[in-house]
């Protein structure tokens, strides 16, 4: 390489004219204007347009010979732009490069996708040519907004007193959760190694080592079944505390969480963050982890309907059941009967029974249950509830049956009848459930897992009569509508955590099969702990304003959990498959 870069592409301005430099980078574009050679050449700081003018016959020759996407080195002198030609969007749009030299370091073929613009190709072909993806300015700043939160993470923990530490990620698989990856062991046959679905033992058992303020951006595998913006592998920011309360937890976060977004992205983010309890969110908005920008609350009609005429909705009622709806304001007219319909399927898809809707047409009430319940309907009408060209969907039933339906619409309603909203909706949400009732095994489960600290008082006030009223110390951070964070206080009691596998039904050998190193480690002074972990590339995602998590991964798989660009996954070899001694029958 003879013309070695003394500069970079987007580090160029006016205080550079009259100097001599040398650029690297790829050819964007070049094009010829009354003879003289114009580009922009691109390298990962920014762009700067060159001139090669035809009287430098040589390097005028090799010039011709360059298509975009070409390798170059380029010497020669930094100008000031003629006035109209000044580039106001661009850094570099005062000046330009007038080429004394040039070298080409590598040629291109015509590149099957753009790198220079956006444009509609399939993810598939992005993912597969993904290297020439990677050139395009949205994918480059979003990456570099992924650097930069690591470096700020990194920098906030350890000024916490947190030590960053690497847990294996060759373990023992545990069948909680999702499927593990496995990964067989060719020293022992027969034996597999799991990829970690998190860190959540090994860093409970560095809080029993004594290492009391731990971090770690940790990569989680999980076999799960994919969907649209699902990854078998992803990251996340993990921590655990020793000698902690929850309130010291939720502050830390926030504080991390406030530097992320007020350095990467200019916002500032009020603290405290709101809190919600579970009961709180699911009444409200039908779902755990709310996007409240929209409004849309779950309201109550019990009462409106308590003497109907309406038999199923009476008789639902004095069973203790509820009415409740959505009223969707000044959009009925957007709800043709055919649309209505496909919301009633869609309400049936997802559990209920059927779906009451109920418009309003300038006082004039249309509805599927106007006939048996016109009384109450007009009521709602009258009072004000329901205003002209307001649409309310209603579903009667057992209360948090019916919120969980409607939180479902709800989210379809934001999805595809409301204008999306700007800036960043972030909550907590606690008190969550500590058991939920499994119908296919007939037992409690742990909600969140059995490790998590119940609320004491609770616990032993229900423990045995009712534990379907106990509440965990465990809280999730939600932005935007999405899980951002999830985490608890642990149980570090002995005598807790007998109880708590024996509440859901586990018995001596399942705990030493499951957690058998956990609980021995726990025999040796477990102090008082509890952590969280963020979301790493859901977090990005919304700082960088994008849909999807894989528009802020270098190189993330499909919705199938396959790689085009390396093909994987793919076979191997038999002598590979022979060595581990597995036998492949499919």
């Amino acid at each position: 390489m003879r013309l070695k870069r003394s500069h970079k592409c987007g580090e160029l301005g006016i205080e550079n004219i009259g100097e001599t430099v040398i650029l690297n980078g790829w050819v964007e574009r070049i094009r010829d204007l009354g003879g003289i050679k114009f580009g922009l050449l691109r390298d990962r700081y920014g762009k700067v347009q060159f001139v090669v003018d035809p009287e430098n016959t040589e390097i005028y020759e090799i010039a011709k010979n360059i298509g975009n996407e070409y390798v170059i080195a380029i010497k020669g002198v930094v100008r000031k732009r003629p006035d109209d030609a000044i580039n106001k969007n661009m850094k570099t749009g005062e000046i330009e490069l007038f080429v004394e030299d040039l070298e080409i370091l590598s040629e291109s073929e015509t590149p099957p996708i753009y790198v220079n613009k956006d444009d509609d190709v399939s993810e598939n072909l992005r993912l597969k040519y993904r290297y020439l993806d990677l050139r395009k300015d949205k994918m480059k700043n979003n990456l570099l907004l992924r650097h930069k939160a690591l470096q700020i993470t990194r920098q906030y923990f350890s000024e916490n007193d947190f030590m960053e530490i690497e847990t294996p990620y060759l373990t023992k698989s545990t069948p909680e959760g999702a499927r593990d990856f496995l990964v067989p062991s060719r020293l022992k046959p027969g034996n597999f190694y799991a990829l970690p679905q998190s860190p959540q033992l090994f860093k409970q058992l560095l809080m029993v080592s004594g290492f009391d303020r731990y971090f770690q951006i940790a990569r989680c595998f999980r076999d799960e079944d994919f969907r649209a913006d699902r990854q078998p592998e992803f990251s996340q920011i993990d921590f655990e505390m020793s000698f902690v309360e929850m309130d010291d937890i939720l502050e830390l976060t926030e504080g991390l969480l406030k530097k992320l977004f007020k350095e990467l992205v200019n916002y500032d983010l009020e603290l405290p963050l709101r809190r919600y309890t579970y009961d709180e969110v699911m009444d409200k908005y039908g779902s755990d982890k709310p996007d409240t920008r929209y409004g849309l609350e779950i309201q109550d009609f019990t009462d409106v309907f308590k003497n109907t005429g309406a038999t199923f909705i009476k008789s639902a009622i004095e069973k203790g059941e509820k009415v409740r709806g959505i009223i969707l304001e000044n959009k009925a007219d957007k709800f043709s009967r055919k649309r209505i319909d496909e919301y009633t399927e869609f309400a049936k898809s997802v559990g209920a029974g059927g779906l009451i809707w109920v418009k309003n047409e300038k006082g004039n009430i249309k509805s599927s249950i106007k006939k048996i319940a016109e009384p109450e309907l007009q009521k709602l009408v009258e009072n004000n509830v329901i205003k002209d060209n307001d649409i309310t969907f209603i579903l009667v039933g057992e209360k948090d049956n019916i919120n969980k339906i409607l939180g479902h619409i709800r989210n379809k309603l934001i999805k595809e009848e409301m204008p999306k909203k700007d800036g960043f909706d972030v909550l907590w949400v606690i008190d969550f459930p500590m058991f939920a009732w499994d119908e296919e095994e007939n037992r409690l489960v742990a909600e969140h897992h059995p490790f998590t600290m119940p609320k004491l008082d609770e616990f032993e006030k229900y423990a045995d009569s009712d534990p379907l009223k106990i509440r965990a110390q465990c809280y999730d951070l939600v932005i935007n509508g999405y899980e951002m964070a999830s985490g608890s206080i642990r149980v570090h009691r002995k005598d807790l955590q007998n109880k708590i596998f024996e509440l859901i039904g586990l018995s001596e050998k399942e705990i030493n099969e499951k957690f058998g190193f956990l609980i021995e480690a726990f025999k040796y002074g477990p102090p008082p702990h509890g952590g969280a972990a963020i979301g790493f590339d859901r977090l990005i995602a919304i700082m960088a304003g994008e849909d999807s998590i894989k528009e802020v991964i270098a190189f993330p798989k499909t919705a199938s959990g396959s790689d085009p660009m390396t093909e994987a996954p793919s076979p191997v070899s038999e002598r590979q498959l022979k060595e581990l001694k597995i036998n492949v029958d499919l």
